[in-house]
């Protein structure tokens, strides 16, 4: 287990960038593939993209493709979120997470340890 705690959330306009950060604790954070969910008020929530603890492999849901870009710095224990091209559907809370082993994951289930959330709002 680690624990995670999300930073870099905030409001922007249509069309802006952010970028989200999760630091981790533990002494094995190399060791475990890491993704970012999100959730719209009234929605559930959802996969946005994941990274295998290599970075050799990650996935991306088909909303954000080519326009956000996951990446981890295991020296740091940190997992970004680049968000471009923003759009007021992107508003949501967004969750770091880390997975149960170090395989690619997408499935929420598969993910153990959750950060608390930071928010997202993008204004048209």
């Amino acid at each position: 287990q680690v624990q995670l705690v999300e930073s870099g959330g905030g409001l922007v306009q249509s069309g802006g960038s952010l970028r989200l950060s999760c630091a981790a604790s533990g002494r094995t954070f190399s060791s475990y593939a890491m993704g970012w969910f999100r959730q719209a008020p009234g929605k559930e929530r959802e996969f946005v993209t994941s990274i295998s603890w290599s970075s050799a492999i990650k996935r991306y849901a088909d909303s954000v493709k080519g326009r956000f870009t996951i990446s981890r710095d295991n020296a740091k224990n940190t997992v970004y979120l680049q968000m471009n091209s923003l759009k007021p559907e992107d508003t949501a809370v967004y969750y770091c997470a880390a997975a149960n082993s170090g395989l690619i994951a997408t499935i929420e289930a598969d993910f153990g340890s959750w950060g608390q959330g930071t928010q997202v709002t993008v204004s048209s």
